[in-house]
């Protein structure tokens, strides 16, 4: 029972090890370096920040949604970060699926439905990169999932935008980030103080942008990680019971046999 209590205590000791870590952190690209700081949904008992969700919904719609996908998600989703079945309604509508076959066999444009896939802006790869000077913008329905220390690099991302150093050779049309691999980056710096006028009055700095976009691309990388948690949660805390019932019936049986 000792080396159990221990091994437990060491475990959790790793765990809050690993949420409290704060500063930067050098990431695996040459030149890429991440501020991290505490999210949220941090630790075993993590949650989403409810109102950071919506508004980080807004960045995406209002800035992002232009060049980026999000093609994992549905529109009725969107209730999970605060819409309301009317909104989601609204927003679906302002975009087209194509659909069919109908009566004639022809395929057809519908307004979209909270039931369809968010819209890609671009109908596929090469109109994409038409559109961004060769450059393709990647989905980023699991963009917090895809790279190293996801969430502090989107946020890292979003917040590196700066003038090149002296002696730093950037190429045509590129930016210098300190958070992308090699410092230079084909998209163009997309927020900026008040890129957009947050709903709920909340003032739209940009590490707080950064931040509400952060939140609501982990989200739509794992929208399941609160009840994925609590499960953790309750079957821990069974193992844990089970465990010292174990224990108690072990004793009883060797003081039987003694």
């Amino acid at each position: 029972m000792n080396k159990f209590v221990k091994t437990s205590v060491a475990a959790l000791a790793l765990v809050i090890g690993a949420t409290l870590t704060t500063g930067s952190v050098e990431a695996a690209g040459a030149g890429q370096k991440l501020e991290t700081r505490s999210w949220s949904v941090d630790g075993i008992f993590g949650k989403f920040d409810r109102p950071s969700l919506k508004r980080g919904f807004q960045v995406y719609a209002e800035v992002c949604a232009s060049c980026h996908s999000l093609e994992l998600v549905s529109y009725r989703n969107l209730s999970a970060v605060g819409l309301t079945a009317e909104e989601i309604k609204e927003y679906a509508a302002e975009y087209e699926v194509e659909d069919g076959p109908n009566d004639d066999g022809e395929m057809f444009m519908r307004p979209a439905r909270a039931s369809d896939k968010i819209v890609s802006p671009f109908a596929n790869e090469k109109e994409a990169r038409a559109s961004n000077n060769g450059a393709y913008p990647p989905d980023l329905s699991l963009m917090a999932k895809a790279r190293f220390h996801g969430p502090d690099y989107i946020y890292s991302l979003m917040t590196g935008y700066h003038e090149e150093p002296d002696g730093f050779e950037l190429n045509e049309g590129m930016s210098y980030n300190t958070a992308f691999g090699g410092n230079q980056i084909a998209m163009a710096q997309p927020l900026d103080e008040d890129s957009v006028e947050y709903a709920d009055g909340t003032k739209a700095t940009l590490e707080q942008q950064s931040i509400d976009i952060t939140n609501f691309l982990v989200w739509a990388a794992s929208p399941e990680l609160e009840e994925r948690k609590s499960l953790g949660i309750k079957v821990l805390l069974f193992l844990l019971v089970l465990t010292g019932m174990l224990y108690g019936l072990k004793r009883k049986i060797w003081a039987d046999l003694h």
